[in-house]
């Protein structure tokens, strides 16, 4: 399967972003990754270039809740993406913040999977769960 990766807005983390892109060629995706000080559009518009199947967004440094709101509007533009998988990882807010609030916020917004402080390998264990779950349907 195809991902479009990379960590959004004015986040530098770039050893992280390395990290999943590894970690998912080893899983066996196929990896189009934006890098770091990436702006949502430029997601959007690399899963229209490229075909891809995910969406995988990452933020260390928290900011990614303002940019986060505007993915259900991004995603209703984008008429091509309706059966994309929206995923989210990191640490999602400035401050502290516990996953069963932060969770359900980010789902609003339009993001399927939300891993709000999980490690990677977790993370990417329930990408491929619920990919698995959404192709027995």
């Amino acid at each position: 399967m195809k991902v479009v990766t990379g960590v959004v807005g004015n986040d530098i983390h770039v050893v992280a972003n390395r990290l999943i892109d590894l970690s998912l060629r080893a899983r066996g995706f196929e990896v189009f990754n934006l890098g770091v000080n990436t702006y949502l559009e430029e997601f959007f518009d690399a899963a229209v270039e490229t075909g891809a199947e995910i969406l995988l967004i990452s933020s260390l440094n928290g900011e990614a809740e303002g940019w986060g709101r505007e993915v259900k509007l991004l995603k209703a533009k984008y008429k091509d993406l309706d059966n994309l998988i929206m995923m989210i990882g990191g640490n999602l807010v400035v401050g502290h913040g516990n996953a069963e609030d932060i969770v359900p916020k980010y789902k609003n917004y339009g993001f399927d999977l939300v891993c709000h402080q999980v490690d990677l390998n977790t993370g990417l264990d329930s990408l491929e769960e619920f990919i698995q779950k959404r192709n027995r349907k």
